[in-house]
């Protein structure tokens, strides 16, 4: 129902929009319209993706068979005007042998991708010659993804509801702002174990500037306040809100490719807890021989017993593939982390190695290993086959090994 009242706000403005339009000329604004809607596209992806899960202290293995389908329609240009609609559908193909956090499954390992049909996005755009924006449901991705993201890895993705503005104020400046009120996580459509869906105040901001060519600096705020609902266990929306400032530094210097950043954290809005943290990284990266080599050191640190916390992020992409860290320890995480890349004709390969121990502790949590071989067949289909092995040390976390193969098809 909250899917459908959003399609209907934004629908309605449209049709107000277009209603006002009386003063205009009549057959300008017609032959417009058409010229807008002939200047659109429909655009077709399908997604299938096999991921078994072997965890230890858990019965039984998951195997999770499942199809993305999505699809998106994009109208051209009214005055300066644009407007997008994306709906998703996630299908099991053959048996839920998985816990999908909806199914009830719990003999099996989490597989975040549960089956059901929702708008992924539908929003209207303006675009002027220095500044944009966007109201509606959308894709919001902020830098580098660790601190807001779609979470695109996952077959449910996850958007926001609100307004993003952007304002390029100077050729070297760009000023970035999202207000939102609304995460769809990727865990819904339907509530499970986890919430489909978080109401709250969360405001996003970013100004990234191009000192030179080649190095560019952002500073930012996220302030993220999750309305609590205490029908659910502690951290599944109780005590996810903070306020969050940082810096970071993305460039090149001579033959190396350098990421740094620094950020501090505090509690905020609905939160009961108390703390003051920080985050650190640093990662350098460079080719010899047509090889890809990077190191990074990244560290979430604890504070007054929390953990820096990153729960809008495209976690997948940071900490290892086993995403073994989706809620970060009370004692905080520190991730060295070593990765190589090449290429094998068509076909791109990658592994990186993680050791993780505590950060306000002396407590070893493991370390992993990721691989993966993509292949992107054409330019409409991509496979890809990736494995993830956690192996733990002590008590607090358990091995873990995770097969992916993916299919994807893009029209």
């Amino acid at each position: 129902m909250k899917q459908l009242k959003s399609y209907l706000m934004i629908s309605g403005g449209l049709m107000l929009a277009a209603g006002s339009s009386a003063g205009w000329a009549a057959d300008g604004f017609t032959n417009d319209l058409v010229e807008a809607i002939r200047g659109g596209s429909v655009g077709l992806d399908f997604r299938y993706r096999f991921e078994g899960v072997d965890q230890d202290g858990i019965s039984k293995d998951a195997e999770a068979s499942t199809l993305r389908s999505r699809i998106t329609a994009t109208s051209g240009s009214l005055y300066g005007f644009t407007a997008l609609g994306e709906v998703d559908n996630v299908t099991v193909i053959g048996s839920d042998h998985y816990n999908s956090t909806v199914n009830g499954k719990s003999q099996y390992p989490v597989v975040a991708d549960p089956k059901g049909t929702e708008v992924n996005q539908v929003y209207l755009k303006y675009t002027a010659d220095a500044a944009n924006g966007i109201y509606g449901r959308q894709r919001i991705n902020y830098s580098n993804q660790r601190f807001v993201g779609g979470v695109g890895w996952r077959q449910n993705e996850q958007t926001f509801d609100g307004f993003r503005a952007n304002w390029q104020a100077l050729d070297s400046v760009n000023l970035d702002y999202s207000y939102t009120y609304r995460v769809h996580r990727v865990f819904g459509p339907d509530d499970g174990t986890f919430p489909a869906e978080w109401d709250g105040d969360n405001h996003f901001l970013y100004l990234d500037w191009k000192v030179a060519e080649g190095h560019n600096i952002g500073a930012f705020g996220y302030y993220i306040d999750v309305d609590s609902q205490h029908s659910y266990p502690a951290a599944k929306t109780v005590n996810n809100s903070s306020e969050t400032w940082g810096l970071e530094y993305v460039g090149k210097i001579s033959a190396l490719s350098v990421r740094a950043a620094y950020a501090s954290q505090a509690d905020a809005g609905d939160s009961e807890l108390d703390y003051n943290a920080d985050y650190y990284l640093l990662e350098v990266g460079g080719a010899v021989a047509g090889i890809g080599l990077k190191a990074g050191y990244e560290v979430l640190a604890a504070g007054d017993g929390t953990g820096f916390a990153t729960p809008l992020a495209t976690l997948h992409k940071f900490q290892g593939w086993a995403d073994k860290f989706l809620t970060t320890p009370g004692d905080g995480v520190e991730d060295l982390y070593f990765g190589v890349d090449a290429a094998a004709g068509p076909v791109k390969l990658a592994a990186v190695y993680h050791d993780f121990q505590a950060e306000d502790s002396s407590e070893d949590f493991g370390s992993e290993i990721d691989l993966a071989a993509t292949w992107p067949v054409n330019e409409y289909f991509t496979t890809e086959l990736k494995f993830a092995g956690f192996s733990a040390d002590g008590n607090r976390y358990t091995d873990t090994d995770k097969l992916w193969l993916t299919l994807q098809f893009k029209l």
